[in-house]
């Protein structure tokens, strides 16, 4: 059975108290980090993100079908500009001229046709650039909403940190001064345990929270004051006094 002066052992509790604050801050540290409103504004994003991209995919194919029927009826322009040219200067056989005029008539109902296409290729540009905008502001707002949150936590985090720095070089210095046998014991049984000490404070272990059963109670009372006893429940190291008997 490992042996420590019951002074020594009383520092436990102390030792313990700092692990507890260490173990409540990574604890608080991993709620931070895993901030259900983070997860939620990375879904909306995602979703956002993914319409705003078939916005813009959109508006890229509107803009080339509208490339493409300007250029439809610059073609047809340029063909009655030259028709009329032709035309206008008089010269060739009466037929010839003939058959330029109904070409003019024809290319005129077509360019018409082009320009009523080019006008709703025009308009639903204008649409679907408004439906771009409109989800490029959402985004935004998304992306404001994260980084805002995100600093937000940052923050606390650093806060986390630190004090956890703290608490870990209070805890360095005073374990430096603890007995190395009885430090050992009570690393051991916390790394196994998840608590290396508690009191045993008027038959009730408060590792556990439960009250020792009389034979229990009985071998730690015939245990010497410098044996080092645990808790049969929770197998933590119990401190003892007579203060607290």
């Amino acid at each position: 059975m490992a042996k420590a002066a019951p002074a020594e052992q009383l520092k436990l509790l102390e030792l313990q108290g700092l692990d507890a604050s260490l173990k409540a801050l990574a604890s608080r540290r991993r709620t931070l980090e895993n901030d259900p409103r983070i997860k939620d504004l990375e879904a909306a994003l995602s979703v956002a993100g993914g319409e705003l991209g078939a916005a813009k995919v959109a508006v890229h194919d509107a803009e080339a079908e509208l490339k493409r029927a300007e250029a439809d009826v610059e073609q047809v322009a340029s063909r009655i500009e030259r028709d009329e040219a032709r035309l206008n200067s008089g010269t060739g056989l009466s037929k010839d001229l003939v058959a330029l005029q109904k070409d003019i008539a024809s290319l005129t109902k077509r360019r018409s046709d082009l320009e009523d296409v080019e006008l709703e290729v025009l308009e639903r540009l204008d649409t679907l650039r408004e439906r771009q905008a409109a989800q490029q502001r959402i985004v935004d707002d998304i992306q404001g909403s994260f980084a805002g949150i995100r600093a937000e936590l940052d923050a606390a985090l650093a806060e986390v940190d630190a004090e956890a720095r703290r608490v870990q070089d209070r805890r360095n210095e005073f374990a430096q001064g603890m007995d190395a046998g009885l430090l050992a014991v009570y690393e051991k049984t916390l790394a196994r345990r998840g608590v290396g000490a508690a009191r045993l404070f008027h038959g009730t272990s408060e590792a556990s929270g439960m009250k020792l059963s009389p034979g229990d109670l009985a071998d730690i009372k015939a245990a010497a004051a410098d044996d080092v006893v645990f808790c049969p429940d929770s197998g933590a190291i119990l401190v003892r006094s007579d203060e607290w008997s």
